[in-house]
């Protein structure tokens, strides 16, 4: 077990209410509940961040979300449970997030491109971008599991 560090929602007040406009600006910006719980899912399974892992796979079955598509989330392009759009949902927030490993390959670009217009592209990075950040809170000041 680690010991927690800071409690980064205390430490910086501005910081957290920062990150929480952030946060409640995704749900507003028009993309599918469940898919939006789908890539904090997988992006926290990437960043191995079991405090987001706890929250968002809550969140999920609250969205309608399946206990089944939740559990081969890991191996979502071993299944045929996703739809094109989670999929490439998926690929554009793997890619995002391991963005030292390929820079966001032209191959997820199009592939979420042809399933996302402009505006949802933006969207969707942004809504990666935030959980990837909330990653790194939780890991980095080891945010505990409730209890």
């Amino acid at each position: 077990m680690t010991t927690p560090r800071i409690d980064f929602y205390t430490a910086s007040p501005a910081a957290l209410k920062a990150m929480l406009t952030l946060e409640g600006s995704i749900a507003k910006l028009g993309l599918e509940p469940s898919l939006i719980e789908l890539v904090k899912m997988r992006v926290s399974q990437v960043n191995g961040c079991a405090f987001c892992l706890d929250m968002h796979s809550r969140d999920a079955r609250e969205a309608g979300e399946s206990e089944r598509r939740l559990y081969v989330l890991p191996a979502w392009r071993e299944t045929t449970l996703f739809t094109p759009r989670e999929r490439a949902a998926l690929a554009w927030a793997e890619a995002l997030t391991l963005i030292t490993q390929g820079h966001a390959s032209d191959a997820d670009y199009a592939e979420a491109a042809a399933e996302f217009n402009e505006a949802e592209m933006v969207n969707l990075t942004l809504a990666i971008t935030t959980i990837n950040a909330w990653n790194r809170f939780a890991i980095g000041f080891r945010k505990a599991l409730p209890a």
